[in-house]
C-alpha cells in the first residue's frame, strides 16, 4: 500500500468546472443552431445539377417537389453535412472526397433529409430550451445554497446541474440522429435506392472513429450528440437488406457523373502535386483529365491545363462543362476574347446555366471593348434573373451599368452584392440609398432598393445595439 495526497476541490477550482460545463453546452446549442456561419459555399454549374439530381428523387419519395431541398456544397474537407434553414442541406467538399460512389451520398442526403421532414432544425430550440431550465435551476438553487452558508454544497449543485443539462441536450441530440436515420432509410427505398451506400458510409465514419481512439461502448455514448456508429449500422442493416432496392444496380449515369465531379473537386480543394500523384497522366479517363487540368491550372501551367481540356473536348466536343473549363482557363489566364466563343457556346449547350452566364458576362467585360457591353449586359442580366444569390454576377452586373454611366443601378447591384456577402450591411445600406436617390420612385428597381436598405439599416441597428 502506498500513500498518495488527494486534492481537495476549493471554491476556485468548482467555478473553473462549472465554467467549462456551461461553456460546452453553449457551444453545442450554438453549434446546432446555427451551423452554416462562417462557411464558405463552393458555387459549380455542373456540381449543383449532379447534387440536385441526386437529391430530387428522395425529396418526391418525401412528399415534396423536385428542387423543393436544395444541396450547397462547402469548400471544408472535413467529413461533414448538416441542415440549416427550414429546406436548405450543406455538405463539406470532404464528404464528397471520401465518399467512394454516388449512393454513399445519396445516403447522406436522405439522412439530412430525414431531419428536414421532421423539423429538427427549428426544434433544436426544444432541447436548448430542457437543458437551459436545468442549468438555470441548478443555478438558483446553488446560488441559494451558497448564500445560506453551503458553499461547497452551493457549488455541488451548480456543477450538478450543468452536467445534467449536458445530457439532456446530448440525448436530445442523439434522439434526432436515430429518428433522420430511420426516415432517411425509408426515403431511399421509395426511391428505389439500395441502402448498400448508407451502411457504407457509416463504417466509414466507424473506421475514423476507430482510427481516432473512439470507444463504441455504451459508456462513451453520454457525452456524443450522435448515436453509436455501430448501433446505427446494425439497426439500419436490418431495414436494408430486406427492401426490394438492396440488390438493386446503381444508377450508371449518376455514378458516372459523380466521379467526374468528385475529380473535379480533388482538382480544385486539393494540392497540385496530390493531385497529380492520385491522377497520373497515364490515366486518360474523363475524371482524371480533369481533376489534373484543375490542378495544372491552380499551378499556373495553363498550356498543360488546356491540353487535359483538349482531350476531353475529343471525346465531346459539345459537353458544356467541358466547354466552360476551356473559356475559365483562357480567360484567367488573361485571353479573355479566346475565353468568349467556348463559353458562348457552353451557355447555349447548358440552357442559359446562370453561373455559366456569370462567366461569359465576365469574359465580354474582361476583354474592355465596349462592343461586348451590351451582350454582358443581356447575359449578366439572365444571370441574375435565374439566380439571384450570386454576388459575382451582381458585381460584374454592376461594372457594366458603371460603364454605362447609369450610376443608380450601378449603386443598386453594389447593394444586392453587400447584402448577399453577409458582414457589411453598411455598404449595402449606403448603396441601397444612393439607388433609390436616382431611381424613378415606385419602379420595381427602386422598390427593390427600398428593401434593401430597410434590411440593411435593421442590421446596422442591431449590430450597433451589440457594441
Amino acid at each position: 500500500m502506498s500513500f498518495s495526497s488527494q486534492h481537495r476541490p476549493n471554491a476556485a477550482d468548482a467555478w473553473r468546472s462549472l465554467l467549462r460545463l456551461c461553456l460546452t453546452l453553449l457551444a453545442l446549442i450554438a453549434v446546432a443552431a446555427r451551423p452554416a456561419a462562417a462557411q464558405s459555399i463552393l458555387r459549380d454549374a455542373e456540381t449543383e445539377a449532379l447534387l440536385q439530381d441526386m437529391m430530387d428523387p428522395l425529396t418526391i419519395a418525401a412528399g415534396l417537389k423536385p428542387g423543393q431541398v436544395r444541396v450547397h456544397l462547402l469548400g471544408e474537407r472535413s467529413i461533414n453535412a448538416f441542415v440549416a434553414g427550414s429546406q436548405d442541406v450543406y455538405i463539406f467538399a470532404g464528404l464528397i472526397e471520401a465518399a467512394d460512389t454516388a449512393e454513399e451520398v445519396q445516403g447522406v442526403l436522405a439522412h439530412e433529409l430525414g431531419h428536414i421532414m421532421g423539423g429538427h432544425a427549428i426544434r433544436i430550440n426544444d432541447g436548448a430550451k430542457a437543458a437551459t431550465g436545468i442549468s438555470i435551476l441548478s443555478l438558483l438553487l446553488g446560488a441559494a445554497a451558497i448564500a445560506a452558508g453551503g458553499g461547497e454544497a452551493g457549488m455541488g449543485i451548480m456543477m450538478a446541474g450543468q452536467q445534467a443539462a449536458l445530457g439532456k441536450f446530448l440525448a436530445f441530440s442523439r434522439v434526432q440522429e436515430s429518428t433522420a436515420d430511420a426516415a432517411g432509410a425509408q426515403y431511399l427505398s421509395r426511391a428505389g435506392i439500395s441502402g448498400r451506400g448508407s451502411l457504407a458510409f457509416f463504417k466509414k465514419l466507424q473506421n475514423l472513429e476507430f482510427r481516432y481512439g473512439i470507444k463504441q461502448d455504451d459508456d462513451q455514448a453520454y457525452g456524443r450528440t450522435h448515436p453509436l456508429s455501430g448501433d446505427r449500422i446494425q439497426a439500419l442493416r436490418e431495414v436494408y437488406v430486406v427492401d426490394p432496392a438492396w440488390e438493386k444496380p446503381a444508377d450508371p449515369l449518376i455514378e458516372a457523373r459523380f466521379q467526374r465531379v468528385k475529380a473535379k473537386l480533388e482538382g480544385y480543394v486539393a494540392e497540385p502535386a496530390r493531385t497529380l500523384r492520385k491522377y497520373p497522366e497515364s490515366n486518360k479517363s474523363v475524371p482524371a483529365r480533369y481533376a489534373r487540368a484543375y490542378a495544372w491550372h491552380k499551378s499556373a501551367y495553363p498550356q498543360k491545363a488546356l491540353e487535359e481540356v483538349e482531350g476531353l473536348l475529343a471525346i465531346d466536343p459539345e459537353d458544356p462543362y467541358f466547354l466552360e473549363l476551356e473559356g475559365q482557363i483562357l480567360l484567367e489566364s488573361g485571353r479573355p476574347r479566346e475565353a468568349i466563343p467556348p463559353l458562348r457556346t457552353a451557355l447555349v449547350k447548358s440552357r442559359s446555366q446562370p453561373l455559366i452566364a456569370a462567366l461569359f458576362g465576365h469574359a465580354l467585360i474582361a476583354t474592355e471593348d465596349p462592343a461586348h457591353y451590351a451582350e454582358a449586359e443581356e447575359v449578366l442580366k439572365t444571370a441574375v434573373a435565374l439566380d439571384n444569390q450570386n454576388p459575382f454576377a451582381w458585381y460584374q452586373l454592376g461594372i457594366v451599368y458603371a460603364n454605362k454611366g447609369d450610376q443608380a443601378r450601378a449603386a443598386l447591384a453594389s447593394a444586392e452584392r453587400f447584402q448577399l456577402m453577409g458582414g457589411q450591411p453598411m455598404l449595402a445600406l449606403r448603396n441601397a440609398e444612393h439607388a433609390m436617390h436616382g431611381l424613378p420612385e415606385g419602379s420595381p428597381d427602386w422598390i427593390r432598393a427600398q428593401d434593401i436598405s430597410l434590411v440593411a439599416r435593421a442590421e446596422v441597428e442591431r449590430t450597433r445595439k451589440r457594441r
